[in-house]
């Protein structure tokens, strides 16, 4: 028969089981204040050393979630330019309806001149009217119907700037550049009928629209389909079937010719987008009496009258075209907006995945973690209570 012989061995100086005991706590304990950081943050990734490339990818979304909803604001503030300046430019159309329907009655013989009188100071007000609302139309304090965001265009004679002869405007057809205006001959003069000494206006001289053409800088015919100039009061306008057209304001007699240079810049620059050159250009042409054409109009007299029905029938045209423009700037604003807003939106649900902690998955890891901790805190004081057994065998 053999005997064995156990051994219980009891230590006093290094409590091993006590250090494992502790080890595990506190990595229980770590776990646990996570968790906990997590659930009162509600945030999947508190730190980055949680996910550091979520965390990268997660800050650059945010940035352009941001952006985006800057970008917004800006869009719905071109929109209310658009509105503002439209309104006025509804306003302008019905004056210009009612000076056609003056320009009509005046062209009747059946009137006297005391009538036509009556209906020139009526025009007369009129006008006052559509420069007042024109110059005063504002939108932050700067003035959006005096062609302060309409596209820059220069004229010179001979390369010198000369201040009575300058571009007003010019169509979306034409292309930027350098282009020279030859066989312009017009004079200046007062117009036939006019009571007012500073009513004046230029007039072409022995067939001379005939003669004109623009070349561009290679010595080009620019517009060889069937370019067309006419005058109105001081206003040379040359156009083609294209769509090119270009207005230059002539305030003294001129034979020569006149160098333009078209910018490509000065319009009105929207940011619709988080990044750079996310921008639309919003165009608003200057309006006033000389651009429509309107500035000389006349009906104290039957030819005057008679002149006028076109003019002002020009005028209504031209509006019609930028209220055209401005409708089509708004439509597409409000397509930017609703675009930006589901951008806006699904941007923001791939965020929330990437940083949002899932609560429910959170709180069993946070109640394991909890009962870890409660155990690992029972058994470091059983552990604790290891060495104290050694004193039994003293006794």
């Amino acid at each position: 028969m053999k005997l064995y012989r156990i051994e219980v061995r009891m230590k006093i100086n290094y409590n091993v089981s006590a250090m494992v005991a502790n080890n595990a706590l506190q990595r229980n304990d770590t776990l646990l204040s996570e968790s906990l950081e997590r659930l009162s943050s509600g945030l999947k990734i508190a730190n980055a050393k949680d996910n550091p490339s979520g965390l990268a990818m997660s800050r650059r979304m945010n940035s352009q979630i941001e952006g985006l909803g800057v970008a917004g604001n800006s869009a719905n503030d071109a929109i209310s330019i658009v509105q503002v300046a439209d309104g006025t430019l509804s306003e302008i159309h019905e004056i210009l309806q009612r000076m056609n329907q003056l320009a009509i009655q005046a062209s009747n013989d059946t009137l006297t001149t005391g009538d036509r009188e009556m209906i020139q100071t009526e025009v007369t007000l009129l006008k006052d009217e559509i420069e007042r609302m024109a110059e005063t139309t504002q939108f932050n304090g700067q003035s959006i119907l005096d062609g302060s965001f309409d596209l820059r265009a220069y004229a010179t004679v001979e390369s010198v700037t000369d201040s009575k002869i300058k571009v007003v405007g010019y169509s979306d057809a034409m292309d930027a550049g350098k282009y020279t205006i030859k066989g312009i001959d017009v004079s200046y003069a007062h117009l036939v009928g006019s009571t007012d000494v500073d009513k004046n206006g230029i007039f072409f001289e022995d067939n001379s629209d005939s003669r004109i053409q623009i070349v561009d800088e290679n010595g080009n015919n620019y517009m060889p389909n069937g370019m067309k100039a006419t005058i109105e009061e001081d206003v040379l306008t040359l156009r083609d079937s294209t769509g090119k057209k270009i207005q230059v304001q002539i305030d003294e007699a001129f034979r020569g010719d006149i160098e333009i240079e078209l910018t490509a810049t000065g319009s009105m620059t929207m940011q619709i987008g988080a990044n750079e050159g996310q921008t639309i250009d919003i165009r608003i042409p200057a309006v006033n009496l000389t651009t429509l054409g309107i500035y000389n109009v006349d009906m104290a007299n039957p030819i005057g009258a008679r002149g006028a029905i076109q003019s002002i029938k020009e005028a209504i045209s031209d509006i019609s075209s930028i209220r055209s423009r401005l409708g089509a700037y708004q439509n597409r604003l409000e397509h930017t907006t609703s675009s930006l807003d589901i951008t806006v939106e699904n941007m923001t649900a791939a965020y929330s995945r990437i940083m949002d902690v899932d609560m429910a998955e959170e709180m069993t890891v946070y109640s394991t973690q909890q009962v870890l901790s409660q155990a690992g805190t029972s058994m470091m004081a059983q552990a604790n209570e290891r060495p104290s057994q050694v004193l039994q065998l003293l006794q």
